[in-house]
């Protein structure tokens, strides 16, 4: 069935696009493109007509067009089962299985307080259903264990799990080859620190999303708050010769005020969250969530700013860094695909 709320875009021309991509709530967003030639899309969380779909999924031949999947975690984990609370998926794929990285409340933590988790579930196709392993990667009391994102390391062969922050670092450790533990003997690495009082989005820095481009590392990141009276996303970028660090922040490098390569517009509010996608014309494309300012509400009586819908727009590299500025509002050339 076709995307809930989707805009047709009737009126462009197939070569073209306009933002959004996905005219509904579907924060968050991580793609992935299978070997059946489709892009498949997975979002956090959402509340639906019939009820709540743990784990949002789309699939594209185009990036344009999209059809709603459903739930790609249909059955909730055992050690969430009370709570409804999963956001930030990020799929990889081994050649055999897909493997789901998510983020999840448990219904009890160890210390018997509520806290927040990193979780693992696989399928044996892009659409799901994603089985979780029986219990969490990790668990805390803190707000520290979100947004996981799972990248292969091109260089050294590891596998690799990037995380957080709810104000702390974001950071990275080693997964063991079944990539459902860590690896032996590693520990995590800090990369990126919220900078206090000084530079931009000083409070909190959160989903990455690591691609490797020439002879650099880059590391997106989101900082400040993603929804709400208070929204003011935006993605900042950092890169390193190493997937592991240390990463050198575009504001660092640069001299300049932040580290932003993509903010608001007037017309869209707190983009951030991002994946990016490479077309089969080598073009890097960042695919992201960004608050309509027009409609900030999928319904009435939601909270301000809670609609997140998806939108995507072409990187520009100047210099050694990736650009973008603000989010497109006009039609644009479509990705090669």
């Amino acid at each position: 069935m076709p995307v809930p709320n989707a805009s047709k875009r009737s009126d462009a021309p197939k070569q073209l696009y306009l933002n959004p991509i996905i005219d509904c709530d579907f924060p968050d967003p991580a793609i992935v493109h299978a070997p059946d030639g489709y892009y498949y899309a997975y979002a956090t969380q959402a509340l639906r007509e019939d009820g709540w779909v743990n784990v949002q999924v789309a699939r594209s031949a185009d990036l344009i067009e999209w059809q709603y999947l459903g739930d790609a975690l249909p059955a909730k984990p055992r050690w969430a089962s009370t709570t409804q609370d999963f956001w930030a998926p990020s799929v990889i794929f081994d050649g055999t299985t897909y493997f789901m990285y998510y983020s999840a409340t448990p219904d009890v933590c160890e210390v018997h307080q509520r806290g927040h988790a990193l979780a693992v579930a696989t399928s044996n196709s892009p659409a799901g259903p994603f089985v979780d392993m029986g219990e969490p990667l990790l668990l805390g009391v803190g707000f520290e264990f979100i947004d996981p994102m799972a990248y292969d390391d091109p260089v050294t062969g590891k596998h690799l799990l990037y995380w957080g922050s709810g104000f702390q670092p974001i950071k990275v450790q080693e997964l063991a080859a079944d990539r459902r533990s860590f690896a032996t003997g590693s520990a995590p690495i800090d990369l990126i620190w919220p900078n206090g009082e000084q530079g931009s989005f000083p409070r909190l820095v959160e989903a990455s999303w690591v691609i490797r481009h020439e002879d650099f590392f880059y590391l997106f990141y989101s900082g400040d708050n993603c929804c709400g009276p208070h929204a003011e996303y935006g993605v900042m970028v950092a890169r390193s010769k190493s997937a592991t660090g240390p990463f050198e922040t575009l504001e660092q490098a640069k001299g300049v005020p932040h580290s932003l390569m993509l903010s608001r517009s007037d017309r869209w509010l707190a983009p951030g969250h991002n994946c990016i996608i490479k077309d089969e014309a080598g073009q890097d494309w960042i695919v992201y969530h960004a608050i309509d300012i027009e409609r900030p509400r999928q319904r009435q009586e939601d909270e301000i700013n809670s609609r997140r819908v998806l939108l995507m727009d072409r990187i520009e590299w100047r210099d050694g860094w990736p650009h973008v500025g603000t989010p497109s509002v006009s039609l644009q050339p479509s990705p090669v695909v």
